[in-house]
């Protein structure tokens, strides 16, 4: 009996033991959050892209377009300073709901950011809508920049352990299978005289490494499964789907010889279709749809992002047009899919640079096409917005849609305007007679039942 009693009590004691040692991590743990957390943003400066900023960065892209790099090669990027504190800025913007200051001096760059915490696992309730506010100075080495200091809300942490978990991060990168390639590429980064200058050695490995990695698998056999339905629609494998001419209100039948064009509204409502059948999340399953909707109008294949795609069975390759026009479904599309993955400014500011380097030589700045990116953009954000909104808009996309229910009635706004005419007329972009016709696209966007808040 005494033995059991000793048994038990050493067991309760231990029990007691672990438990206090429990409430003692948790505490500490709980204090050291409180401490890296404020009240209030250190940084609050929303990210304004304009069509300069894409114009830079589609030059900076097109002179490091990876079809013309060789591997073992060393390059060179040259980043001007407000370009890099824009880019940085946005992305916090747009993915970490807060914002960033970079600065660059010779040899240093000093970095502030905020980020305010919302609803996520691992977050406790009471942190959230709190912001976690950093502030480092990185300094130059012979390879990567390394921490000469790192404070977190309150708490500073000491250089050498914030370099040692740096160092341990890029090791354990280095050895995956997933990101060794893409973990390796970076060389040396420096900065002179207001410039960031990265040098990188470029391997074939890494597109799709970075590919592979930035979709998640679930995301994946989304897509595969719209995709799927697009083989279906267009004939591919000696099956399609309902006719060019219109939405077909009942299943996808098969057929032997695909349609010469398709309506985008035809197009739409199948894939719509496909995601009510599916269930779960309405948000989710439409973004993989306007995905996978985007790639195709714009003759892309989802291999440039998903290298398992290019296994796929391909889409019979189709005409699609919005309103008449092949032009106008390459628009909406590619800003639904802008709008659904990446918010709004980005599509609008792609749509502005798009028809602002047409005016330079090219089809000319359009006025009707800005109306399609319009809508695309509105269409997007709905799809993939609140549920309630989201599910609303799949049923009467179900129930039945026709092209001009996508896009409003643009065929008299100004189109094939070069830039010299675009200036005389509207005076350029952001000028008020340019500002009155954005005013009076939004205006008939707002009009179309479908787009009605």
């Amino acid at each position: 009996m005494d033995m059991t009693f000793r048994i038990v009590r050493s067991f309760l004691l231990g029990l007691l033991g672990l438990l206090g040692l429990t409430v003692v991590l948790a505490a500490g743990t709980a204090a050291v959050l409180c401490f890296a957390t404020d009240s209030t943003p250190l940084i609050s400066t929303a990210a304004s892209l304009t069509p300069a900023h894409i114009q830079r960065a589609k030059r900076l892209l097109d002179r490091n377009d990876p079809r013309t790099l060789r591997p073992g090669v060393l390059r060179t990027i040259t980043v001007s300073a407000d370009d890099l504190d824009l880019a940085v800025n946005y992305l916090a913007n747009r993915f970490g709901n807060g914002s960033s200051r970079i600065e660059l001096s010779d040899g240093k760059a000093h970095v502030q950011a905020s980020v305010l915490l919302t609803p996520a696992p691992g977050i406790p309730s009471l942190l959230v809508g709190r912001f976690v506010n950093l502030q480092a100075v990185l300094a130059e080495t012979a390879g990567l920049p390394q921490f000469e200091d790192l404070k977190i809300g309150q708490l500073r942490i000491p250089a050498f352990i914030a370099n040692w978990i740096s160092q341990a991060s890029i090791t354990r990168l280095q050895r995956s299978a997933s990101y060794g390639a893409a973990s390796d590429t970076i060389k040396h980064v420096g900065s002179r005289n207001g410039m960031l200058s990265v040098v990188y050695e470029w391997n074939d490995a890494v597109p799709d490494q970075l590919a592979a990695a930035l979709v998640p698998v679930a995301d994946q056999l989304r897509m595969q499964a719209y995709q799927a339905r697009l083989v279906e629609l267009t004939g591919s494998g000696g099956s399609g789907g309902p006719r060019a001419n219109g939405p077909s209100p009942g299943p996808i039948q098969p057929q032997i010889h695909a349609p010469i064009s398709l309506r985008l509204s035809t197009l739409v409502q199948a894939l719509f279709r496909l995601a009510e059948q599916r269930g779960g999340d309405a948000a989710v399953e439409h973004r993989a749809a306007i995905i996978v909707m985007a790639f195709y109008v714009n003759g892309k294949g989802l291999g440039a992002i998903i290298p398992a795609a290019r296994q796929w069975p391909v889409p019979m390759p189709i005409s699609v047009t919005l309103a008449d026009r092949r032009d106008f479904s390459q628009h909406f599309s590619l800003s639904a899919a802008l709008a659904a993955t990446a918010g709004s400014p980005l599509s609008d500011a792609v749509g502005l640079y798009k028809e602002f380097d047409d005016s330079r030589g090219g089809a000319g700045f359009s006025f009707n096409d800005i109306a399609a990116d319009r809508a695309g953009t509105r269409f997007g954000e709905l799809a993939t917005g609140p549920e309630a909104g989201a599910r609303k808009l799949r049923r009467l996309l179900i129930a039945g849609v026709r092209d001009e229910d996508l896009v409003p009635h643009a065929a008299d706004l100004p189109e094939f305007l070069q830039e010299a005419e675009f200036k005389r007329r509207f005076g350029g972009i952001g000028a008020p007679a340019y500002n009155t016709m954005m005013e009076d696209i939004e205006q008939r966007i707002a009009t179309l039942p479908l787009y009605r808040k």
